[in-house]
């Protein structure tokens, strides 16, 4: 007698992202989780459902996962203005001009403009902002989000400059005003202070972002830097049914986020994991706030900002060993590589299972490469910031110090794995982005020919993992997802392309045809 399932595919092209990397053809769902991987004849000898699809020789993959991404913000983002791809400063104002009638609320908020696509390449000034909105506060945040332009109106009501002071690398002046650019803290105090939707309006924001993230065949992510209110109000809306989505929250180091949740130990739902802290060492290479070992070389009087200072870190980091937290910390330039390497080295001793992470890990001197090894540090990466960088990373580090950026091979290598993400809404939230650009070095103009420092791409096969099980390990999953195999969650993705098969060339083109999560139909 057959064995009843809810949900059986057929005649597919199974990539099981297993142990040894096998290739099934299909499967059998039963409440939420695989019930056996095998041979069409046999699943279809042991097991009926009235509920059997026919892939018709389709490419099937485990559900995407994103090591390192922002959720909750993209949600937000979601409701304001788009300056992505902007080619000038100009195009931004232009774009602004013409939101003035369309922006709800008073503050007019958008994201995305990036000086390096521009010709000139030098910050804007808030001028041009301060004479079309005399009255309204305008933030417009830079696209990594460690800089901004506000204007005159925003840094008033903020009170930058009079009633809150910070280090003078993070505001800028001339001639002792301020331009309106602002950096690392005063711009996260900046963004603190925007108002943000509220109740059902943000529910139905990040319903979109959901249905955004469904559509491009992410099933789990894992969200970077979120407060307690925050991870509440996912959790609420998840064990609702509302949010499908499954998320693995990274917290900030707040006070408030201490004693709800490390002093309390892991908590842990089907779809919400809370068990790491998530520190940030300094700023971003496009903005010149990454710590650098050495000056910039198209920026000689400039090393990069130091964030939070290790000694800050220590005592959180010894909380977090205590009760079983993992500790992720974004950085970029060598220098703070190099910092928290040592930090968490001297905490660590040696090889160990806590999967302690370093986030981005953009330049690394060749030099400390085997502390990530020795420590069991995870490098978790995301390869389209290679892509995005490459045309003018070389200007900010030099022909030698460029070769130790964006080195995630060399990188895979010292543990054997590698976590891969986007950043998003930095960059956008599609994992077959992630999978083309660490495959291939190239953006989607097939710039440059034959790769961006090739000799760090990953194979397909090392690609396919890190976003899927080697991202489901760094975030303490691999046992429930991240691989199509018996007993674990039914998260899969049908494409209309072979992703391992195909030429480079076509990958960007696949498109989702069918995202499940717990074996139900998402998108």
């Amino acid at each position: 007698m057959k064995t009843t399932a809810d949900l059986i595919i057929t005649n597919a092209r199974i990539y099981t992202v297993n142990e040894s990397f096998a290739v099934a053809q299909a499967f059998a769902v039963k409440d939420g989780r695989f019930l056996e991987v095998g041979d069409t004849p046999v699943i279809l000898e042991k097991y009926s459902s009235s509920q059997v699809i026919d892939v018709l020789g389709a490419a099937v993959f485990p559900g995407f996962i994103d090591a390192h991404c922002h959720f909750y913000g993209y949600a937000v983002e979601l409701n304001r203005l788009d300056l992505t791809g902007t080619n000038s400063w100009e195009e931004v104002l232009s774009l602004l001009k013409r939101s003035r009638g369309s922006v709800a609320g008073d503050w007019i908020v958008g994201r995305g403009w990036d000086q390096n696509r521009w010709k000139s390449k030098e910050f804007p000034d808030r001028s041009a902002i301060d004479s079309m909105f005399p009255d309204r506060p305008v933030v417009l945040v830079r696209v990594d989000g460690h800089s901004l332009i506000a204007n005159a109106e925003a840094l008033r009501r903020a009170g930058i400059g009079k009633k809150h002071k910070f280090n003078p690398q993070e505001v800028d002046t001339r001639n002792g005003d301020l331009t309106g650019i602002l950096s690392e803290n005063a711009a996260d105090f900046m963004r603190g202070i925007i108002p943000v939707p509220r109740g059902n309006s943000m529910a139905a924001l990040i319903k979109r972002a959901e249905t955004n993230c469904f559509g491009v065949g992410l099933t789990t992510v894992a969200d970077a830097g979120l407060e307690r209110d925050t991870v509440e109000f996912l959790d609420s809306l998840q064990k609702k049914g509302f949010l499908k989505m499954r998320i693995y929250a990274m917290l900030s180091p707040s006070k408030d986020n201490i004693d709800r949740f490390v002093k309390n130990g892991i908590y842990s739902t089907d779809r919400m994991e809370v068990r790491s802290i998530k520190f940030y060492a300094d700023g971003s290479l496009g903005s010149r706030t990454a710590l650098l070992k050495k000056p910039y070389s198209d920026a000689p009087g400039k090393s990069g900002i130091s964030v939070t200072e290790p000694e800050a870190m220590l005592d959180i980091c010894r909380l977090a060993m205590k009760y079983g937290y993992q500790v992720n910390t974004h950085a970029i330039g060598d220098s703070a590589c190099k910092r928290i390497l040592m930090l968490y080295g001297g905490i660590l001793k040696g090889h160990n299972d806590l999967r302690w992470r370093i986030e981005h890990a953009q330049v690394v001197d060749p030099a400390d490469v085997h502390l990530f090894g020795d420590f069991s540090i995870v490098p978790s990466v995301q390869a389209t910031h290679a892509t995005s960088d490459m045309r003018w990373a070389g200007d900010r580090l030099g022909p030698v110090r460029v070769k130790g950026a964006y080195a995630y091979h060399d990188l895979m290598l010292q543990n054997g794995w590698i976590a891969n993400g986007t950043d998003f809404p930095i960059e956008n939230i599609s994992p077959l982005l992630t999978f083309y650009a660490a495959v291939t070095r190239q953006d989607l103009q097939g710039y440059p020919q034959g790769g961006f420092q090739k000799e760090n791409a990953l194979s397909r096969e090392d690609a396919l993992r890190s976003v899927t099980i080697w991202a489901a390990k760094a975030c303490f999953g691999e046992k429930e997802k991240g691989s199509i195999e018996k007993g674990k969650f039914a998260d899969f993705v049908i494409l209309d392309k072979d992703l391992m098969v195909v030429g480079e060339n076509e990958i960007p083109t696949a498109k989702v045809v069918m995202t499940y999560v717990g074996g139900v139909l998402v998108y």
